[in-house]
């Protein structure tokens, strides 16, 4: 079918039906697999209502997951505000998984369904089978069995243990669940399916280990002959995986509750790549079904009020308020990611002297595909934007980079449209996607084992950014509930190690009982 003009086309108005989509699907498939060569999982598509989509908002989108009172609340928030038309529903959801799955809304027209496969079964299963983040993160294969594993194991917990204690651990890892990933690489993604499985033999372990290690710890006199360094390197600190150090140290936890924290954090890694390539992700979507759409309305396999359809949508979901509009919140990823990849095929078929000079490796390329699936694999977000965004978006975007710098009663214009500012400017948008500046730096530096086993946890402050006090209290609250003993958190400055703040929490001791 690749080529081939459309003896008719697909579809005229807007209902569709199964056989409808299949149709659809087919069409859609050697052009994305053939022509953009593509590289995806296969594929399974269900057809949800928007209640379900809601249930699927609720748990954040995942096929499987265990109950949480907080689901509940998200899904009656979302309710409220779709059914008093305060709100929208996204047109399709598509799980990391292989197969991929993807859930298309029984409400959309045919055009919409035939965007979304494209979009969602194409562009994002296609990103998230070939980006590095993902490869070196996620196990696709396993993340569905793992769910299952998640779900009947704290059922079980409920039931063994009551509802109350359960919740009360879930709680608590919900608060720590940003810090509660790995932030460098390991060698290969954790199996997820084999996790579930050795579940048993880590109880035995923990069962046979953890009361020796705390009857060892040393107390009295004894405490002063350990070497500081060697207490923490004993413990792998500092630790940045808070939810891990307590899954493996914490003094009063059970098995049962370890292995709680042990499934948060595993899930939240699985959510971590997400986190730095939403821009990329959204943009390699958008960019393929922009492409596929304008193919099929070229071949005829969809009709000019289809896509007319298609561009109003597709407009909507690009759009990106301008800084003075009253609209702004920040960059739309869509935007972004689309924009920075259609320059990138602009660049590589017809390139100024000026494209060439930024960019002499793509520039004049021809092949704008090749070069943009090897920018899918091979970058997250904060690379992209600081390799890719060229002078000539930065104009046609009127982009410039403001000063506001504390104690001074007026704002500086710091970078313009020259090379220096272009430069500037990249470098500054880049920075907005930089995972560490997205969320707080808190590792665990130190604890006293040997004496009141206080833990002190350690957030570095970037650019006097300190964090706020009421949430720092209620998260440091469920840390200490979680550890047991007292918890000291003192953040310091970055870069002179000074010590700007602290904040301490006890454990609530009924939470324990």
């Amino acid at each position: 079918m690749t080529g081939e003009l459309a003896s008719a086309p697909l579809f005229t108005g807007s209902d569709w039906d199964f056989s409808l989509i299949n149709r659809i699907y087919e069409t859609v498939e050697p052009i994305a697999l053939q022509e953009m060569k593509l590289d995806i999982y296969p594929n399974q598509i269900e057809i949800i209502s928007a209640e379900q989509m809601l249930d699927a908002y609720s748990s954040i989108g995942m096929p499987l997951f265990y109950k949480h009172w907080s689901f509940g609340k998200q899904f009656v928030t979302n309710e409220m505000m779709y059914r008093k038309g305060l709100r929208g529903l996204a047109y399709e959801l598509v799980i990391n998984s292989d197969p991929c799955i993807n859930y298309l809304m029984q409400e959309n027209s045919a055009t919409m369904q035939t965007l979304v496969i494209a979009h969602a079964a194409f562009g994002h299963n296609h990103f998230f089978k070939n980006n590095y983040v993902f490869k070196q993160w996620t196990d696709a294969e396993g993340i569905l069995d793992y769910l299952e594993f998640a779900k009947r194991y704290i059922a079980q917990c409920e039931e063994r243990y009551g509802q109350l204690p359960v919740e009360r651990v879930l709680d608590a890892a919900h608060a720590l669940m940003n810090q509660g990933v790995h932030r460098y690489p390991r060698v290969r993604p954790r199996d997820l399916k084999a996790e579930a499985a050795r579940e048993a033999e880590r109880q035995a372990y923990r069962d046979r280990i953890y009361d020796d290690l705390w009857r060892t710890v040393p107390t009295g006199a004894k405490a002063d002959a350990i070497p500081s360094d060697a207490r923490r390197a004993a413990l792998g600190l500092p630790q940045e995986n808070i939810l891990y150090f307590l899954e493996k140290s914490g003094p009063r936890l059970e098995s049962w509750q370890r292995e709680i924290l042990r499934i948060v954090r595993l899930i939240a890694q699985y959510f971590y790549p997400q986190r730095q390539t939403k821009a990329m992700n959204e943009g390699c979507a958008t960019y393929t079904h922009y492409r596929i759409m304008t193919t099929l309305h070229e071949r005829g396999w969809i009709t000019d009020g289809s896509f007319m359809e298609f561009l109003s949508s597709h407009t909507n979901v690009v759009y990106q308020p301008t800084y003075d509009s009253g609209q702004f919140g920040g960059f739309n990823p869509y935007a972004l990611g689309f924009g920075i990849m259609s320059d990138i095929e602009r660049i590589c078929r017809e390139p100024t002297e000026e494209d060439r000079e930024w960019f002499p490796e793509i520039a004049g390329s021809g092949d704008a595909m090749e070069v943009l699936k090897d920018i899918w694999a091979n970058y997250r977000d904060e690379s992209f934007v600081s390799q890719f965004l060229s002078p000539h978006l930065i104009r046609q975007w009127r982009l410039f980079k403001i000063l506001d710098k504390q104690g001074e009663s007026e704002l500086r214009v710091d970078a313009i449209h020259d090379e220096r500012g272009y430069r500037r400017i990249r470098r500054s948008l880049a920075r907005e996607y930089e995972i560490g500046r997205q969320e707080p730096d808190i590792q665990v530096v130190d604890v006293d084992l040997a004496g009141d086993r206080k833990l002190i946890v350690e957030h570095a402050v970037l650019d006097g950014v300190q964090l706020d006090a009421g949430d720092a209290a209620m998260v440091l609250q469920n840390l200490a509930n979680l550890w047991g003993y007292e918890v000291l958190l003192k953040e310091v400055d970055s870069e002179t190690r000074k010590e700007l703040k602290s904040h301490s929490a006890q454990p609530n001791m009924a939470w324990l009982r």
